[in-house]
């Protein structure tokens, strides 16, 4: 294992072909939930895989029954509290989009369960997105009392128009592999004992071939997520004024005692 990633103590790394990199959300017994740590290791190494040499294509997945559950409680409970953490996680959350838009080694997700919050913008912001039939992809901000934040509003519309992108973000209700394949949110959806080696088919593929005019045309077409960079800049800081609002207190509440959300009726905007 290089060097390069000896700090990223939060994701486990293995090279199941040469040139081929995978990482593994590897925290099961929590639904590989993200923890402060590990969204800034994740929001950090795709610098670093930018600039390795000996990678050419990057597989993202979960262990165990899920790919990642999103941010955990105790993240969400600092972000409320802290001015400081909510910059700070604003900051990286911007940052993570933005990395991996600009990384220029191709990143195939392959989606096994739960895929929520800054595991999600991985899942979908990546270059080839498999998801397995179990896999369940939500977007569950509104339902947190904050505005859909992280990717959503850049990448939703894009892969799955518009009046879907709307019903799902603000709905928050779950997407199967399989419908997530048929509305067009992910690249194909297959068997769940056939998610990683259709992953590693793919980045095998993509490994192995013109690297210069692979990459170019990454570059090229992730042209449509930078011109929309405003847009995404705009939900991301909403999304973290919610946090200083009452909407998103009572939807951490309604989360922690496994009831159903009370919010406010009315609203100032």
């Amino acid at each position: 294992m290089s060097d390069r990633y000896a700090a990223y103590t939060r994701l486990k790394f293995d090279y199941p072909k040469e040139r081929i990199l995978r990482i593994t959300f590897n925290e099961p017994e929590k639904y590989n939930a993200v923890d402060q740590e590990t969204h800034t290791q994740l929001t950090n190494i795709w610098r670093d895989i930018d600039a390795d040499p000996d990678i050419n294509a990057v597989i993202v997945t979960g262990a165990g029954k899920a790919f990642s559950a999103g941010g955990d409680f105790e993240l969400i409970k600092e972000v409320i509290a802290s001015p400081e953490t909510r910059m700070a996680t604003w900051k990286e959350a911007k940052d993570l989009v933005y990395n991996i838009i600009n990384c220029n080694k191709v990143i195939i997700s392959a989606i096994n369960g739960p895929a929520v919050g800054a595991g999600l913008v991985v899942g979908i912001l990546a270059d080839v997105s498999i998801a397995s039939k179990s896999a369940r992809i939500v977007d569950g901000h509104t339902r947190l009392g904050v505005a859909a934040g992280d990717v959503a509003a850049i990448i939703w519309p894009l892969l799955c128009g518009m009046a879907k992108a709307k019903y799902y973000l603000m709905t928050c209700k779950p997407i199967s592999g399989e419908e997530a394949e048929r509305i067009g949110l992910v690249s194909m959806c297959v068997d769940d004992d056939k998610l990683q080696e259709e992953a590693l088919e793919v980045a095998e593929s993509l490994a192995t071939g013109a690297q210069s005019a692979i990459r170019w045309t990454k570059y090229a077409l992730n042209n449509w997520l930078r011109m929309a960079g405003p847009i995404f800049d705009t939900s991301t800081a909403l999304e973290l004024l919610g946090f200083t609002g009452e909407e998103a207190k009572e939807g951490l509440a309604s989360h922690l005692e496994k009831r159903k959300p009370n919010f406010p009726p009315n609203c100032p905007v």
